[in-house]
């Protein structure tokens, strides 16, 4: 993608500092970082989200996740790893171009993800699960 600043990266038109790189992804420091040694994972072709990734690549994906996830928690010591990937705006995704966040967690860190859980009844769930199998 011609404006894509995530392609631009994976292109070495714009700086970035690359921790793995094989011939599908890219790992890179985040310049925005939630936690010192948070990582993004780029999908070197592009796809907006996870709707428009192939079965394999996605696969190879998380892959990759866990081996960079390994990295970070060994390099930083930190006490959790979240690994996050966002799909649309109402999902704060911010960058249209497949990507996976690596933030390392500690203890006693600042660092807030989280939502307001809800209270459905059981009836509830169960007619949305019926909803989510007709869709499978």
């Amino acid at each position: 993608m011609e404006n894509c600043i995530f392609c631009k990266i994976i292109k070495g038109e714009i700086d970035s500092k690359t921790v793995y790189e094989d011939d599908n992804f890219k790992a890179i420091m985040d310049i925005s970082p939630a936690a010192m040694g948070h990582v993004i994972v780029l999908a070197k072709n592009h796809a907006e989200d996870i709707f428009e990734m192939t079965e394999e690549d996605l696969s190879k994906a998380l892959i990759v996740a866990r081996k960079v996830a390994r990295a970070v928690k060994d390099a930083t010591g930190c006490d959790g790893v979240n690994i996050l990937q966002n799909n649309g705006l109402a999902a704060n995704q911010t960058v249209f171009h497949y990507h996976i966040h690596i933030i390392p967690r500690f203890e006693k860190d600042n660092v807030k993800i989280n939502w307001e859980p809800l209270s459905p009844g059981m009836d509830d769930i169960s007619v949305m699960a019926e909803k989510i199998r007709e869709h499978i």
